[in-house]
């Protein structure tokens, strides 16, 4: 049940007959799970503790630098130097102490990923390297969890939606993670952050999209992006969404499977 004060705050939700009442409830007992509070990461978590998602997971080892700030917002000039986790959990509880906050500080490897996906309803991937996002979709996979994940370049962000455990109407099997990338690129062709650089608005940008789908996948309403990568190029502003299927040959959920858990090596 909502209290007269939550009544208040979520009335712009309320209102919109695709949320309403019972769609508001739903998001009070979601469970969602951000890996990652940094420039995906931040504006999911504020965006989803504002929306009154009742509880929000927070995995990131990280602590807060002045070069975080410049796209984090999540953090403040005063957050210098203390735990990623924390400066985010104080932001939420400024913004919503109705959220319970689960901090997770550590990073993510197959002996504890499994065990903390399976505690969430939703998952909000905001890594930013391969290896993670390979082992959490693979996680999710295995926990039978949706997966938003998304991920950042320069200019440019891709985002997509993954229900990898489920089939479709006809049968089909839902894509996974490694239908859409079946290899990682090749170590030293993607140039980490520090080194490219990256516009301070664009992963607030795909951050807010990724929130979004995750209050979709919670309420339950619009066509959702599985089976869809959207693809964001903020030179041009043009937004593209390229259509993925399940791939028979994929290691995970193909016709000869050969990752069986997550044993191997990320």
């Amino acid at each position: 049940m909502l209290n007269k004060d939550e009544l208040e705050r979520y009335a712009r939700h309320i209102v919109l007959r695709e949320v309403g009442g019972p769609g508001q409830a739903k998001l009070k007992t979601s469970r969602v799970l951000v890996i990652g509070a940094g420039g995906l990461g931040a504006p999911v978590l504020l965006y989803l503790a504002a929306a009154g998602v009742g509880t929000l997971g927070i995995v990131d080892d990280d602590t807060v630098s002045l070069s975080n700030l410049q796209r984090q917002v999540i953090h403040s000039t005063l957050d210098s130097g203390m735990r990623k986790v924390d400066s985010a959990e104080a932001a939420i509880a400024r913004l919503n102490p109705h959220v319970v906050v689960e901090s997770h500080m550590t990073r993510l490897d197959p002996s504890n990923a499994l065990d903390l996906i399976s505690k969430y309803d939703v998952v909000a991937d905001g890594s930013d390297n391969f290896a993670t996002r390979y082992l959490v979709a693979d996680a999710c996979y295995f926990a039978s969890k949706p997966l938003i994940t998304a991920a950042v370049g320069t200019f440019d962000g891709s985002l997509t939606t993954l229900r990898a455990h489920e089939k479709r109407a006809d049968g089909t099997r839902n894509p996974t993670y490694r239908c859409l990338f079946p290899e990682p690129p090749p170590a030293g062709t993607v140039p980490a952050c520090a080194e490219a650089g990256i516009l301070g608005a664009l992963p607030g940008i795909l951050g807010s999209m990724m929130a979004l789908e995750v209050i979709r996948e919670i309420v339950g309403f619009g066509e959702g992006l599985v089976g869809r990568l959207l693809m964001v190029d903020t030179r041009s502003m043009r937004f593209e969404t390229l259509n993925y299927a399940w791939d028979p040959g994929n290691p995970l959920t193909g016709e000869t499977p050969t990752i069986k858990d997550l044993s191997s090596n990320y």
